[in-house]
């Protein structure tokens, strides 16, 4: 096989799980701000109308999102969204400040140049969309941080443990927001991505703390506990 081959031959490789990244990344997104609402059903093409891309790429990132508990896959009914349910996202809120406060930091010990250069960069970018009131491109950032956050720490284990338990708090607190929580939330990720940057692994898994204790409140005024 020559080197023209060989690159034809890898483009096809990851030509297919680029595109499920794509119709993943588009229907967690679309999940996570209601679009689709919790308890709705859809079929699998609807949705790949919905989100641009093929019914293969959607049927394998579907797979991915039951997985995480997204949705489920109902023979002969369709795709159901799955729903909020407050109790068990305590539970899964326990989890995430454990791997949380394990990926900040490692994080912080591991991340290179670059990595610090990119998690400061994020800490703006937050308040900047909390200060320009653009809740849809908070919730991106906040997604995209964590990603950085997870490349930094040099652990796909955690990450990939923690990655839908990120998603559902995405949800609980878009479902559940007030005014003033894009502001708190945004601060208090930034105090962690900037402790991440500047190296100080305590205190970077003191801020993931502080986050985590804010998600635990925010999760209990909004179920009245």
């Amino acid at each position: 096989m020559n080197a023209q081959e060989s690159a034809t031959d890898a483009s096809t490789r990851t030509d297919l799980p680029t595109k499920t990244d794509s119709a993943y990344d588009r229907l967690e997104e679309q999940i996570v701000t209601l679009r689709l609402e919790p308890g709705s059903t859809h079929s699998e093409q609807d949705l790949a109308a919905q989100v641009g891309l093929g019914r293969t790429p959607v049927r394998e990132a579907l797979q991915r999102l039951e997985a995480d508990r997204l949705v489920r896959i109902v023979p002969r009914v369709g795709i159901r969204i799955t729903e909020i349910d407050g109790l068990a996202y305590l539970d899964a809120l326990d989890t995430r400040a454990v791997l949380d406060e394990l990926l900040a930091g490692q994080a912080a010990r591991r991340a290179t140049p670059q990595d610090r250069s990119e998690l400061s960069e994020c800490a703006a970018l937050m308040q900047q969309a909390v200060a320009a009131d653009d809740t849809e491109q908070f919730m991106a950032l906040d997604r995209q941080c964590d990603e950085a956050l997870g490349r930094a720490a040099r652990n796909p284990f955690a990450m990939d443990a923690v990655r839908p338990l990120h998603a559902h708090s995405r949800r609980f607190w878009f479902r559940h927001r007030h005014a003033d929580d894009a502001l708190e939330s945004a601060v208090l990720h930034a105090a962690m991505l900037l402790a991440v940057a500047d190296g100080n692994e305590g205190a970077a898994e003191r801020a993931s703390r502080d986050l985590s204790n804010y998600l635990d409140a925010f999760t209990r005024r909004a179920l009245d506990f």
